[in-house]
């Protein structure tokens, strides 16, 4: 059986098994989150033997040069001895500047990290707890306009890590890894259409997204819709309004799938899919920008390519729920 040693602890891997799930079923600590290689959580380094090249998909040319791999989609068919120390620089701690609730059920968290980190506006990061519990997030702040990180986080009932999230004081720090994903704006088509579809806390990269575009003076027009189930689901609701009119290249539009009696007329009564059929019908040309609830993206991805967009102008990075 092939022989793993993560800083210092072994367990030997049987046939069939990650080199994630060897080291959990051995008891040995690993941040992981998604398991299927999005969120990046598990990164190790090999510091000894090759890792399986089809743990390091997606991955930064730089990191694949240095070793690194993602433990949860890497076969543990050879010995490897790996670290999960952060040598390079991979993580940073932030304070917590800022804790304050959206809605019901998103938590705002706005944090300064302890030296700069260069990040794109759409990107994800992942915060690491002392016990190796690990969540993606991503980034509503701009680089360069916002002085701290913003970032929204559901808040899951009996959740372990947004209830920890609720519950810290000010000035406590956090240990962030990141940032990762591919979902940002790029400069150089400027009077190209962009579409940012989203939903729940899929509009904190879509926020980051419209406001970078903006100041790096994105001239075509800019469509921003962001779906909930109820009233309650949708926020920001005034200050992307307030966007849209200092910026007539951008429109702002709000859905949700249950109707009510107190429902603001500016608020339409529709799914995102079926909003995207009635009013974006013909995407030949356009950018878009997909983000939310994962099964959704999947929905909306196809629907965009059949209505013309093009398969390199579709950005979305893929969130999935942590398994049980």
């Amino acid at each position: 059986m092939p022989r793993l040693e993560l800083d210092g602890q072994v367990a030997s891997a049987q046939p069939g098994e990650t080199v994630l799930a060897a080291l959990l079923r051995a008891g040995v600590q690993v941040g992981n989150s998604c398991r299927v290689g999005a969120c990046q959580s598990c990164l190790l380094r090999a510091m000894a033997g090759t890792p399986d090249p089809r743990g390091q998909q997606g991955l930064k040319d730089t990191l694949r040069a240095r070793g690194y791999f993602l433990s949860c989609i890497t076969p543990a068919e050879t010995d490897l001895v790996m670290t999960a120390a952060d040598d390079d620089g991979l993580r940073v701690t932030a304070t917590l500047c800022e804790s304050s609730l959206l809605s019901d059920s998103v938590l705002r968290l706005r944090l300064q990290p302890e030296h700069e980190l260069p990040y794109r506006a759409g990107q994800f990061i992942n915060i690491l707890r002392d016990d190796g519990l690990t969540r993606s997030y991503s980034l509503a702040s701009v680089p360069g306009q916002d002085a701290y990180l913003e970032l929204h986080v559901r808040l899951v009932p009996n959740g372990r890590m947004s209830g920890w999230l609720k519950t810290l004081p000010l000035g406590q720090t956090l240990s962030l890894r990141g940032p990762a994903g591919e979902c940002f704006y790029v400069a150089g088509r400027p009077e190209q259409p962009l579409l940012l579809l989203g939903s729940g806390t899929g509009l904190a990269p879509l926020f980051g997204i419209a406001r970078d575009a903006l100041s790096q003076g994105h001239r075509g027009p800019i469509a921003l819709v962001h779906g909930g189930r109820s009233l309650s689901g949708l926020y920001y609701r005034q200050e992307l309004a307030e966007l849209a009119q200092r910026h007539p290249q951008l429109s702002y539009q709000a859905c949700v799938l249950d109707d009510a009696p107190e429902l603001p007329a500016e608020v339409v009564v529709s799914s995102l899919a079926d909003l995207l059929a009635q009013k974006y019908a013909k995407l030949a040309g356009w950018r878009v920008f997909l983000c939310g609830d994962p099964l959704l993206v999947q929905t909306l991805r196809r629907a965009v390519f059949l209505a013309g967009a093009s398969r390199r102008d579709i950005a979305a990075d893929p969130f999935v729920t942590a398994p049980t």
